[in-house]
């Protein structure tokens, strides 16, 4: 009874060669380790897809920091995932030389690149090298980690058991969300979304690497419907020969029922790799999202979805059945990219900003995410019951056609999305400078509309030459009436009354217009004069005295204007003195009076209130002065002071803009005219493209039902469980028969 008491969840587990290297197992696992080893795969799993999701959180960034093209970028992508294709056929292997240890040193390459490599690429041919690196090693484990859990895993619960597996890529996907949503605004470098997610594959590394196995051939190639199967399996396996079993795989797994399947999932999955690698691309260009905005609208996508797997994997263990639920996954997911398709657009009849908000959004997300996970679930468990009727050996080879396949119609699919969305080229390409070039230079941008080609093109060959200024300046104030005509006699005139404009300008508008009115209005004058004179401190009641005075006091005011200030000072602070004396010859020379006439009119001058005498040579200059520039003022032709009032300050502002114009570097304005017209047209055709291209999602995930029919599994949950008594009832005769010979030996 050696082989019914190694059937116990408790039975020691001898490897063949356990140690770090040889990580086959003897015999197959109880609950415990079994677990284990399907936890470590899965982790592994979520590791490694968030290495490999990690550059879609900040790919504006890469684009930005590497000087590539959209265009480049996705080339990256293509090329990830053709050297992918070629890493899940080589993964075919995985049959002959183990999982495990394709997974634990994956591990540690992908985190050594993540960490070391890829943020610190000398340039974009060294990013997309290591990028396709990463690539190969991701193509081997999408096929190493599911037949590691084919292995630890008996048929009845292989549902749950994908289910965990599928959690990896879309465990992954909300690492990525989660971890970049949360860290952008305080860590707004690339880098660090690198750094952190490096330093997680590496950890992952070494648990892995301490803990992780795998079956050993023989076991591994043996069926297992239920765990109750353990000794039997361990009996069957003392006869088997492994190199036998592994002839032909290939010849094996190319079947319809194989083949044609792996093709439906593959095209059904091209709405989740677009997600997964341009989302934040997407909702930057239409939608205008920041990239933390992004990746956590991409949480509600990840979330829903790997609660869909789990539960799904659940249920479809429960009743026993795959197909029910691939069909009704399906149809939920399409139902909701078809309304993406919809409302996730924006630029169709020229909108903007997005009239479909985030929370809207996120609603028809968790719609497409929840049908996703329960198709992808029961999907992934009725291909590898699939492949297992074929030859349960060749898990790994038919896992590797999946794999290859996957990585063949993604790679078709980027290529075909340069092409349906067009428009992203020129908007990652190009839109970013012109946006900021845009904004930069607004109001300049503005000015230089209202001007045509034309005249645009002679200003800028030449920008002293006065044509090229007045038709510029013409075309800015058209819409204002002033004509080219109007600019040149403004130009002039502002040029011959340079003085007499500064002269009303000086003067408050109410007080020009009442001027203007009445220019022999005694109050206009004097509220003109108010305003010349009033920074010099001269205000209107003294000008008005003055006015007085002047009349009163006109000898007086002649005779003090013949003496010099000095000679002025000096009398007024001896009368006396010798100023005196030399004030009377200053009168009389000036004069030209005799001297007792000078004198006469020295003391007559010297009988003025000191009062209106200190006013008269203090403001009566000021005031002089003012009334010279007022008359200066009344000289010019009213035609040309209503043309100045008029269209003077419309071509001022004009001028200004165009000086302003003038001060935008060249190359700015070359860039800005290459580029901005493909950016706006790229701006306005975009929501058409992307509608477009989630159409074509639409039509690939209704295309994949079809297939459904080609799996093995029962439709009906009653017809499933009674093929599973059925089993259970060969399985009891087995054991007996086992029972039996053990006894009699």
């Amino acid at each position: 009874m050696t082989a019914l008491a190694h059937s116990s969840d408790e039975a020691p587990e001898t490897a063949v060669t356990e140690s770090l290297w040889n990580r086959q197992l003897g015999r197959y696992p109880t609950n415990t380790r079994r677990y284990t080893y399907l936890a470590i795969t899965v982790l592994a799993t979520v590791v490694l897809y968030y290495e490999l999701y990690i550059q879609g959180a900040v790919a504006t960034q890469i684009i930005t920091y590497f000087h590539m093209t959209f265009g480049f970028y996705v080339a990256v992508s293509i090329v990830g995932n053709a050297v992918g294709a070629l890493g899940s056929l080589a993964a075919g292997l995985a049959d002959r030389w183990g999982r495990a240890n394709m997974v634990v040193y994956g591990l540690a390459i992908t985190g050594l690149i993540i960490l070391f490599g890829l943020p610190h690429a000398g340039s974009k041919g060294v990013y997309m090298f290591l990028f396709a690196i990463l690539s190969v090693v991701e193509g081997i484990v999408l096929v190493a980690t599911p037949a590691l859990v084919r292995d630890f895993s008996p048929q009845i619960g292989r549902a749950s058991a994908m289910g965990f597996w599928t959690l990896g890529p879309v465990l992954g996907s909300l690492a990525v969300t989660a971890v970049s949503s949360n860290t952008l605004d305080s860590h707004p470098d690339w880098q660090f979304q690198f750094y952190v997610c490096g330093t997680v594959g590496l950890i992952v590394f070494v648990l892995a690497f301490i803990l992780l196995r795998e079956l050993s051939p023989k076991l591994r190639d043996q069926l297992m419907v239920t765990h109750r199967e353990r000794v039997l399996v361990e009996a069957r396996a003392a006869g088997l020969d492994p190199e036998t079993a592994l002839h032909g795989h290939w010849k094996q797994m190319m079947k319809a029922d194989i083949i044609g399947p792996a093709f439906a999932i593959s095209i059904f999955l091209i709405f989740y790799y677009v997600a997964v690698g341009f989302f934040v691309v997407y909702l930057a260009t239409v939608f205008g999202y920041s990239e933390s905005q992004a990746n956590a609208l991409g949480n509600w996508y990840w979330v829903t979805n790997a609660i869909a797997l789990v539960v799904a994997g659940v249920l479809s263990d429960r009743f026993r059945v795959r197909k029910p639920f691939m069909i009704i996954g399906a149809l939920v997911s399409a139902a909701g990219v078809a309304v993406w398709a919809t409302k996730a657009t924006t630029g169709v009849h020229g909108t903007n900003p997005p009239t479909t908000s985030y929370y809207e959004l996120a609603a028809i997300i968790v719609v497409i995410a929840a049908g996703g996970g329960v198709a992808y679930t029961a999907w992934m468990a009725a291909f590898t019951e699939t492949v297992e009727k074929h030859n349960p050996a060749a898990t790994a080879t038919g896992l590797a056609v999946w794999g290859a396949l996957l990585r063949t119609v993604v790679t078709v699919v980027l290529i075909a999305l340069t092409f349906v969305v067009s428009g992203t080229n020129a908007l990652v390409d190009k839109g970013p400078k012109v946006q900021e070039l845009a904004a930069k230079y607004h109001a300049e941008l503005a000015t230089a509309a209202l001007i045509t080609p034309a005249h645009l093109a002679a200003l800028t060959a030449n920008p002293t030459s006065p044509l090229a200024q007045v038709a510029a300046l013409a075309d800015i104030t058209a819409s204002k009436g002033v004509t080219a005509t109007q600019i040149v006699q403004v130009k002039t005139d502002s040029a011959k009354y340079k003085d007499e404009l500064a002269t009303a300008a000086a003067i408050q508008p109410a007080n020009l217009a009442a001027l203007t009115v009445a220019p022999t209005d005694p109050a206009a004058q004097v509220a003109a004069l108010a305003d010349l004179t009033g920074p010099k401190g001269v205000n209107a009641a003294q000008i008005v005295q003055l006015k007085t005075d002047s009349v009163k006091y006109a000898q007086e005011i002649e005779t003090l204007s013949a003496i010099s200030p000095a000679t002025l000072a000096a009398l007024q602070a001896n009368p006396t003195g010798p100023a005196a004396v030399a004030a009377v010859g200053q009168i009389a020379v000036r004069l030209r009076v005799p001297a007792a006439t000078a004198a006469a009119r020295l003391a007559a001058a010297s009988a003025v209130p000191k009062a209106d005498l200190a006013l008269l040579t203090t403001a009566g200059p000021v005031v002089k002065d003012a009334s010279a520039q007022l008359a200066a003022l009344g000289a010019v032709p009213v035609s040309s002071l209503a043309l100045l009032k008029t269209a003077g300050p419309v071509v001022q502002d004009a001028a200004a803009q165009l000086t302003a114009l003038g001060k935008v570097p060249p190359a700015d304005l070359a860039y800005l005219k290459a580029n901005a017209a493909d950016v706006v047209k790229a701006q306005n055709d975009i929501g058409k493209q992307w509608r477009t291209w989630w159409w074509i999602c639409f039509a690939a995930q209704i295309l994949f039902i079809p297939f459904v029919f080609l799996m093995i599994g029962r439709w009906s949950p009653k017809a499933a469980k009674q093929d599973a008594a059925e089993y259970d009832a060969k399985i009891e005769v087995e054991l007996q028969a086992l029972q039996a010979a053990e006894a009699s030996s």
